[in-house]
């Protein structure tokens, strides 16, 4: 995955990585894939495994030479200083971010998102994910039910169907925790509130207030603002 380097302490081998799925990663020295410089900045790729980026290593900018055609200057200044802007970074980052399509959250979810309690996650990706898992269930039920009427079990125990559910259930458990955690860390909270579903009558009462807050427009302490929301 692309990235960018928020943090690293050259004495102590620790930093911080915003990904370009918007989450925020962090890595040791150990984690680098060859010595080099880490400053700020510096636009790297990596493998994401949960919250740490492994295999960390620098992307050099290429730069072509200028034609005898070409105008001397070829950026433009930013709006808060004189220093110019490389087209040719912002370019990489739109190439490799990630969709922020319903759909493309609910397949990250159930892929590199499976195990991930780290980082931050819209509304647009929670509800994302709850659409679709929905979805899905009403056709693992309707496949159930379709193979126990075919058997001759409806009359009895539904045994495909119930079997059939219970697995699609135990399977997204973790992707269905993760993602309540990183909402949580969204508006700015621990994700340990997580527990208070087990409140017998509101529990899910106000997990579901929590996920209708909006996003945290700034940076906190699990991540930057997550790819797609106007900050």
């Amino acid at each position: 995955m692309r990235g960018e380097v928020l943090h690293y302490d050259e004495d102590h081998g620790f930093g911080f990585i915003t990904g370009a799925d918007g989450n925020r990663y962090t890595f040791a020295r150990e984690d680098l894939r060859r010595e080099a410089s880490m400053a700020k900045g510096t636009v790297i790729e990596f493998q994401p495994t949960g919250g740490r980026a492994r295999d960390v290593f620098s992307i050099r900018a290429q730069t072509a030479s200028p034609s005898a055609d070409a105008p001397a200057a070829t950026a433009a200044p930013t709006q808060t200083g004189n220093a110019p802007v490389a087209p040719q970074h912002f370019g990489r980052f739109a190439e490799n971010a990630p969709a922020t399509d319903l759909w493309s959250y609910f397949r990250r979810g159930l892929t590199e998102n499976y195990f991930n309690f780290s980082g931050r996650a819209r509304r647009k990706e929670y509800w994302g994910y709850c659409l679709f898992s929905t979805i899905a269930l009403i056709v693992v039920v309707g496949v159930g039910l379709f193979v126990d009427d075919a058997m001759g079990h409806l009359d009895e125990l539904p045994a495909v169907t119930v079997g059939l559910c219970g697995a699609f259930v135990l399977a997204t458990i973790p992707p269905w925790i993760g993602l309540n955690v990183r909402r949580l860390h969204d508006i700015g909270l621990t994700g340990w509130l997580f527990l208070v579903v087990f409140i017998p009558t509101i529990g899910w009462l106000i997990i579901l207030v929590f996920a209708l807050i909006p996003t945290q427009a700034r940076e906190n302490q699990w991540g930057p603002v997550p790819a797609g929301v106007r900050a």
